[in-house]
């Protein structure tokens, strides 16, 4: 039976229940309790804080699946997630204020999937890519690091 991707996504982009104990709960429909990301265990809770994130950096949440590969209980998922940005976007560059523009972001998980939740992620996101196309970072062209000497 194929892992239900679509309804993974939807957790992360429809709006969730307002009430903390419910949108949990629909997590802990698709994910361990807890799950390890990027090597750090992270509780329904945890998630749910982070999607409510997501959602609060774009109007609306869009999202497009690139590819979904399968073998054994590993699903790698390649997919782009964005929007028009309208909220603070925090990112391990530091946090990245509204710009009103468009800002799409390149994903790809492994998922480690055990009795059909997941119970591990490894996560890789193109932020350099994001920050700038939206001009928040500028990369160095040969000509800069002449100049800078």
């Amino acid at each position: 039976m194929a892992f239900d991707v679509e309804r993974l996504m939807r957790l992360w982009s429809e709006p969730l229940p307002v009430d903390d104990g419910a949108a949990a709960a629909a997590f802990q429909e698709v994910y361990a309790d807890p799950v390890t990301v990027n090597g750090t265990p992270m509780s329904p809770a945890d998630l749910v804080d982070r999607a409510r994130a997501v959602q609060h950096v774009f109007a609306p949440v869009r999202r497009e699946v690139l590819s979904v590969v399968e073998q054994g209980d590993r699903v790698a998922v390649a997919f782009r997630m964005g929007g028009r940005q309208v909220g603070t976007w925090t990112t391990s560059a530091g946090p990245v204020p509204a710009t009103g523009r468009e800002l799409w972001l390149r994903v790809i998980d492994v998922l480690t999937v055990v009795d059909g939740r997941i119970t591990e992620i490894v996560m890789v996101a193109d932020e350099l890519g994001a920050l700038v196309g939206l001009d928040a970072v500028r990369l160095r062209t040969p000509a800069d690091a002449v100049t800078a000497d």
